[in-house]
C-alpha cells in the first residue's frame, strides 16, 4: 500500500472517518504509522478468575460464553456473559453494548480487560471490560484520541498496516524502520528509546532536508569573502590565552573556520549556557577576519554588554578594538563592538557579523546581514532559532559548560515574601555577597499599582534592608550615571542593585550570589534564564528567587532545569516556534515525534541529511516525504 497516499484510501475509511483523523493531524496512512501511543497498558500479568477481588484492574484470558441481552429491574439493558479459565468462573457485564450480542453467539477464547465490582446480588462482577480476540497479551497501546476514534480503534488500524510496511524506506541503518514502527505500537518490552530516537531522527531528517532543498535557491544569489587559515599565527594566538580550549570549544572554532573558507555566507548560531566560552570562540573567528583583511562587526543588544565585550576583546588583541554606541563612536577598527547602530552603518570591508545574545535582535534586522558571515551567539535559544537549525537554514554549534552553575531556583509565595527578605540579610552579612532585584518596569506610570518599578522598590526597600547599601540602575539614566552605578557595584561599594532587565546579559560579578526576580511572570522563559545566569559565576551557592503569583506553571520549569535547550522545548511546547521565516513568534511545527532539545541527534539528522541531499531523487518515499513539507520563503519586504 502507498502510504503517503490519503487516508481515504486506506479500507474502513470514509469522508467522516477522515474528519475525525484529520483532528490528531492523520490524513496518510504514514501519519497514522507515526500516531504515537501516549501510554502503555501492562497486560502481561494474568489474573484468574476464582481469585478476583473487588476493585481489583484485572487481565483475564479463557473462555467467554455467548453474550446475551437482558433487562434488570430497573430498567436497565445491559449484554451479559460468562468467563472460564483454568480456575473457575466469573460473570461478565455490559451496558448498551448490543452489538456484541450479534458478535459473539459461541463460545470464544477472547482476554478481557477491567474491572471486578459488586452487582447484582452483591455478586463479585467484572464491569464493561475491553475484549480481545486473541491469545496474545502484552503492552496494550494507548493513543492520543478525539470523539468517535478510540485506541482500540486506532490499534486495529495500525495492526492490520504492519505486516505490508516496506522495511526500511528512510535509508538509516538501525534500527530498522519496519522493527521500530512494529516495536513502538506493539512492544514486547517497554525498551523503546532505540525505537523512538529511530522515529525522531526521520521525523529531524525530512524536516532538514526540506530547508536545505530551499537553502540552495537562496545561496545562488550569495557571495561572501573567501578566507584563508593561518594555522600558524591561528595556534600562536590560541597559546597567548591564559586557559586550555574545551574539546566543545575547539569543536565550534574547527566548524566556523571551515564556513568562513567558503564563498557561502555562513550562518550559524552558536549555542551555550553561561560561562561556556562563547566570548573567546567569537573572538578567534574575528581575528581570522583581521587575518585576512576583513573587518568584524561585533553586536550587542545593551550598552553594558558593548562596553563589556569592549574591554574582554581589548585585552585579546594587540590592536585597538573599536566601540560604536549611542555615547562613544571609534570605529576605524579591525573589530567594531556596538548596539543595534551598527547594523543600519556602512562600514567599508566587513567580513563578518557576530551577534550576541541573538534573541535581542529581531528577524528582519539580522535578515540586513545576510550578504557576509554571520555568527550568532545565544545561551539560550528562541524557539525560531532552534526551528530554523531543524529546517537547515541555521547550522548549528553546541559548547558545553566547564562546570554546572551551583543555582537554586525557588517559586516564592507572596506570603513568605518577608521571611525571604531576612534571609537575605543573613546572607549578605555572613558571606559578604550582593544581590540583584529586577523590577519589570523603571517607574509605577509604566502599568498598574501591582506591577513592581524598580524606582519604587528602590524607595521601599532603602528601608527594608537598612543598613545594608542600596543602588538603582535602569535604561533611563544617562551613560554616565550607569557606568558609575556598575562601577560601584563592581567595586562592592553596593550590597544590593535594584535594576529593570538592563541587567539581563553582559553583567559579570562573581560575588553576586542572589537575584530576585520579581512579577516573574511577565518575563519570557529565555529572559529569565538569561537573568538567572548573573548569578552562580562564583565558588558559593547562588540563588534565583521567583516572585510571583500567575503563572506559576509555567515558572515551574524554572526550578527543574538549568538548561537552556530545555527551556526553549518548554518554551516550544507553550507557544511554538513561530513563522520559520517569517517575523511572527508563535505558531507550531508539525512535529509528530521529535524533540527540540536534543543538539546531537539535530547535528546527526543534518550530517545525514547533508550525506543524503545530492542523491536524493534515489530515496523516492524519502524524498515525497521532503516535498511534502512546505516552507514559507524569507519575507523581508516589510
Amino acid at each position: 500500500m502507498d502510504l503517503l497516499t490519503p487516508i481515504t484510501n486506506f479500507p474502513g475509511v470514509g469522508e467522516k472517518t477522515a474528519l475525525k483523523l484529520a483532528k490528531l493531524g492523520i490524513s496518510t496512512p504514514y501519519d497514522l504509522l507515526t500516531h504515537l501511543p501516549s501510554r502503555y497498558l501492562d497486560r502481561t500479568k494474568l489474573s484468574s478468575a476464582a481469585h478476583c477481588q473487588p476493585g481489583e484492574e484485572v487481565c483475564l484470558q479463557g473462555i467467554l460464553s455467548p453474550v446475551k441481552n437482558q433487562f434488570t429491574k430497573s430498567g436497565k439493558f445491559i449484554q451479559m456473559a460468562t468467563f472460564t479459565d483454568a480456575s473457575g468462573t466469573l460473570p461478565v457485564i455490559w451496558f448498551n453494548h448490543i452489538f456484541l450480542s450479534k458478535n459473539h453467539r459461541i463460545p470464544k477464547p477472547v482476554a478481557l480487560f477491567g474491572k471486578v465490582d459488586f452487582f447484582i446480588g452483591k455478586k463479585i462482577t467484572l464491569i464493561s471490560p475491553e475484549i480481545e480476540y486473541t491469545n496474545e497479551l502484552g503492552f496494550v497501546p494507548i493513543y492520543p484520541e478525539t470523539a468517535g476514534l478510540n485506541s482500540k480503534w486506532l490499534r486495529n488500524k495500525i495492526k492490520s498496516l504492519i505486516p505490508i510496511l516496506p522495511e526500511n524506506p528512510i535509508p538509516i541503518e538501525s534500527p530498522i524502520w519496519k522493527e521500530s514502527i512494529s516495536s513502538l505500537h506493539f512492544p514486547i518490552n517497554l525498551d523503546l528509546l532505540d525505537y523512538k530516537t529511530r522515529l525522531e531522527l526521520d521525523e529531524l531528517l525530512v524536516h532538514i532536508l526540506s530547508g536545505m532543498t530551499q537553502k540552495e535557491k537562496r545561496l545562488e544569489k550569495q557571495n561572501a569573502p573567501v578566507m584563508q587559515i593561518d594555522q600558524k599565527k591561528l595556534k600562536h594566538f590560541i597559546s597567548t590565552l591564559s586557559f586550555t580550549l574545551t574539546p566543545s570549544q575547539n569543536q565550534s572554532i574547527q566548524e566556523i573556520l571551515f564556513d568562513l573558507t567558503r564563498n557561502i555566507s555562513m550562518n550559524r548560531l552558536l549555542e551555550g549556557d553561561v560561562g561556556s566560552g562563547k566570548t573567546i570562540v567569537a573572538a578567534i573567528a574575528a581575528y581570522i577576519a583581521h587575518l585576512n583583511g576583513y573587518r568584524t562587526l561585533f553586536l550587542a543588544p545593551t550598552q553594558i554588554l558593548a562596553n563589556q565585550h569592549y574591554q574582554t576583546l581589548s585585552k585579546l588583541f594587540d590592536f585597538e578594538i573599536g566601540l560604536y554606541t549611542a555615547s562613544q563612536k571609534k570605529f576605524n577598527s579591525p573589530i567594531i563592538v556596538g548596539t543595534h547602530a551598527l547594523i543600519n552603518k556602512v562600514f567599508a570591508k566587513v567580513g563578518l557579523v557576530i551577534i550576541d545574545e541573538q534573541h535581542k535582535f529581531g528577524v528582519l534586522q539580522r535578515s540586513k546581514l545576510a550578504t557576509t558571515h554571520t555568527l550568532t551567539m545565544t545561551a539560550t535559544p528562541i524557539p525560531r532559532s532552534i526551528a530554523l537549525t531543524l529546517y537547515g537554514d541555521l547550522d548549528l554549534s553546541v559548547l558545553n559548560r566547564h562546570r554546572e552553575p551551583n543555582i537554586k531556583t525557588w517559586l516564592v509565595p507572596e506570603e513568605k515574601r518577608n521571611n525571604s527578605y531576612t534571609w537575605i540579610k543573613d546572607q549578605i552579612h555572613t558571606h559578604k555577597s550582593q544581590t540583584f532585584i529586577v523590577c519589570p518596569f523603571v517607574d509605577i506610570s509604566e502599568s498598574s499599582a501591582s506591577v513592581k518599578s524598580a524606582i519604587a522598590e528602590y524607595d521601599r526597600l532603602k528601608k527594608v534592608f537598612s543598613p545594608l547599601r542600596l543602588g538603582l540602575l535602569h535604561g533611563r539614566l544617562k551613560s554616565a550615571e550607569k557606568d558609575t552605578v556598575m562601577s560601584l557595584f563592581k567595586n562592592h561599594l553596593l550590597d544590593i542593585l535594584v535594576c529593570t532587565p538592563v541587567v539581563e546579559v553582559g553583567i559579570d560579578i562573581s560575588n553576586t550570589t542572589i537575584i530576585i526576580i520579581e512579577d516573574a511572570d511577565r518575563f519570557g522563559l529565555a529572559q529569565l534564564h538569561q537573568l538567572r545566569g548573573r548569578v552562580g559565576r562564583g565558588e558559593l551557592p547562588s540563588y534565583c528567587l521567583l516572585y510571583s503569583t500567575k503563572d506559576t506553571q509555567r515558572l515551574e520549569v524554572l526550578t527543574k532545569t538549568q538548561s537552556g535547550l530545555e527551556l526553549a522545548e518548554a518554551d516550544l511546547k507553550l507557544r511554538g516556534p513561530g513563522q520559520i521565516y517569517g517575523t511572527l513568534q508563535h505558531g507550531f511545527i508539525p512535529f509528530r515525534v521529535a524533540s527540540f532539545a536534543n543538539p546531537d541527534l539535530i547535528l546527526k539528522a543534518r550530517a545525514l541529511a547533508e550525506s543524503l541531499l545530492p542523491d536524493l531523487p534515489k530515496y523516492p518515499f524519502l524524498k515525497r516525504l521532503v516535498d511534502k513539507v512546505k516552507i514559507p520563503e524569507y519575507d523581508t519586504s516589510s
